[in-house]
This record gives structure tokens, sequence and C-alpha cells, in this order.
């Protein structure tokens, strides 16, 4: 076995000093009481109590929030079904090309999305807002939740299925009582995935959002256009928080499920046994 060396320490260091050091200072300067975002003044919570008196960034703190919650869900149950076409299916006349439109989102660049989406919205009609928002999410995000649960299911033993339907289970109900409850974990992180993707678009959004639908990052944008405010501090370390609590409780659920479906598989080998 090799040892942690005085270098993989100093490397392991200076990797997480350059990705987390930035949001350690924003949180600091959240709680400055001068404007100026780059001088020290004192500790205050001040922009936190202007942060949620602004209407306008609540409003798109609201919007954002429903359009990852939409676009996850969907994307999540989109993505589930093509994952199982793609690993159950076989090989299938068009199989190729379904799946090379599932997964040509994920190297496809978002500005050339963005304007495909735009001008698939003009040619039928679509008023841009929240709507168009979650369709585009939806399509750039379903197949990242694909590639999650596709990897799951290409290691699911398919027996437990089997003996399910044995055991006179329909092919939903064998899906819905056997295969999702040991994929869940899968799907909890496809979910998370989604969402964090929606909650953190810029690009896609401005192509497809209206001026009734406007995005938080979109009004982030445009605030720091005209300089970083500390209510933008503020904002930021609340969503870090918010980031922060999700994932634990994500680890957490995911823990839970893996566990139950671990159960879940042994008593159906056991049934089947």
């Amino acid at each position: 076995m090799r040892r942690f060396s005085l270098f993989n320490a100093t490397s392991l260091t200076f990797g997480f000093a350059f990705l987390y050091l930035p949001m350690v200072i924003l949180i600091i300067y959240s709680f400055n009481a001068s404007q100026l975002v780059t001088v020290w003044a004192g500790f205050s919570t001040r922009w936190y109590g202007e942060l949620l008196r602004d209407q306008e960034f609540l409003d798109a703190a609201w919007v954002t929030l429903r359009v990852a919650v939409f676009s996850s869900t969907i994307a999540t149950v989109l993505g589930t079904m093509a994952a199982t076409v793609i690993v159950r299916a076989g090989r299938f006349k068009g199989r190729t090309l379904f799946s090379g439109m599932i997964y040509a989102p994920l190297v496809m660049p978002e500005v050339i999305t963005g304007l495909s989406l735009l001008l698939l919205f003009i040619g039928i009609g679509l008023d841009r807002g929240i709507l168009t928002v979650v369709l585009a999410h939806t399509t750039f995000s379903m197949c990242y939740v694909s590639v999650v649960v596709s990897s799951r299911l290409a290691t699911f033993d398919t027996a437990l299925e089997e003996a399910a339907l044995d055991l006179g289970c329909s092919p939903f109900e064998a899906f819905r009582l056997v295969t999702l409850p040991i994929i869940a974990p899968a799907v909890i992180s496809g979910w998370l995935l989604a969402f964090t993707l929606s909650l953190d678009d810029l690009v896609i959004a401005s192509f497809t959002t209206g001026p009734s639908a406007t995005t938080l990052p979109i009004k982030i944008f445009s605030a720091v256009r005209l300089g970083v405010s500390p209510q933008i501090n503020a904002l930021s370390t609340i969503l870090i928080a918010f980031v922060a609590v999700g994932v634990i409780a994500a680890s957490l659920a995911t823990k839970r499920a893996a566990v139950r479906a671990d159960k879940d598989a042994r008593a159906a080998e056991r049934a089947a046994g």
C-alpha cells in the first residue's frame, strides 16, 4: 500500500484551497457591515435583511426553484425510461439514433442548445416564460439522469425481476416493486444532478426565458455587471448553505434507500429460492 506522502498532502491542500477558499472568503464578507465588498468594516447581518426585502431577488429565486423542481422531476422520469430502453431493449432498429439523441446534450455547446430551443419555441409560437425554461432544462438534464440510471441498470441482477414475474407480478409491478427500489439511489442521484444543473444554468435560460420568468442566475449576472454588491455575497452564502444541507439530506436518503433496497433484494432472493 502506498504511503500518504508530504507531496500528496500538499497537493490535496492546495487543491481544496483553490476550490473552497474563495467560497469561504465570500461567506465571511457576506457579514461585512461595509457596502464595499473588499473593505472589512465589522460584523453585520445587514445585507441579509436587505436581501430579504428585495422583491426582485425573491421573485427570481421562486421562479428558479419552481423551474428546477419541475424540470428535474420530468427529466428523472424521462431519463429513467430512456435508460431502461437503452439497457433492457437490446439491439433494435434505430437504437444508435435513439442513444445519440439522448446523449447529444452532453457534448452539445450550451449556446447551440439554447439557440436551437429558442428557434423551436418561436417556430411553434410558444411564448417564452416558465414553461419554456422548464422544457429547455428538461431537454438538457434528461441525458445526465439517463447516464446515471443506465450505469446502475447495467449491473442489475435481472433474476430478481424474473422471480417477481414468476410469482405473478406484471412487468410494470415487477419494475415498481423490485427494480425501482433497488435503483432508487441512482434515480435520486439523477434527480439531484438535474436539479443542480437547472439551478445553476445561465446560458440556456437566457435564450429561453422571458420578462415574466427571470431566473436567479440571470438576475445575479445582471446585477454583477454593475458591480458586486454585498447582497450578492449574502445570496451566494444562502445558496451554499442550501446546497450543503441538500447534499447531506440526499446522502442520508440515498444511504437509507440503499439499505432498504438491499433488504428487499435479499428477501426476493429468499422468495425465489
